[in-house]
Formats: structure tokens, sequence, C-alpha cells
């Protein structure tokens, strides 16, 4: 595990998108469209998404997630998963 101090901070945004979104498109769009700085798509499943990113660019986060896909929606930032996948369950892994 990475020490915080090297790393920095991470922040954690649900996203609501639309349902036939998958996580290969987003990555392919986050390649040609932002291949200078591109985002951590954590998961996209089932009409949402997790998008890893740093405190100072949840604002770029969600205007290149609205520019990926117009119709989605911000639902919450958390810094960890846990919170996030408490609130909306349907994005719980299982453990393997």
């Amino acid at each position: 595990m990475v020490v915080k101090c090297k790393r920095g901070r991470t922040r954690y945004i649900a996203f609501d998108v639309s349902r036939g979104l998958r996580k290969d498109a987003l990555i392919r769009y986050m390649k040609i469209n932002e291949a200078d700085n591109p985002l951590y798509i954590v998961q996209c499943t089932g009409g949402k998404a997790i998008v890893r990113c740093t405190p100072a660019t949840v604002e770029r986060t969600m205007s290149v997630m609205s520019r990926a896909d117009p119709s989605c929606a911000s639902l919450m930032t958390s810094g960890t998963l846990r919170k996030i996948r408490e609130r909306y369950p349907e994005l719980k892994t299982e453990n393997k």
C-alpha cells in the first residue's frame, strides 16, 4: 500500500451514467480525448460509474465525464470507496 504523504489524497466520485455505457468505452474515450491526463475509471456497471481523482481535479473530472456521457450526473464525492458502495449497494464488488 502506498503512503498518503507520497501519493496524496484521492477522491472518488460516483456518477449516474447511461445504462449501456461500459468501462472499456470510457477508457477508450479517455485515451483518445484526454491522452495527456486521463481519468482513472474504477468501475462502470449497471448505469453507475466510479472515477478516482485528486481533490484539486474534482471539477475537471466532472466536466470530462459530462463530455464523455452528456446524460451523466454526479451522485456523490467521497474520500473512500466504502462510503460510495455503502450508499449505492449495486456498486459493491464480490470478494474473491
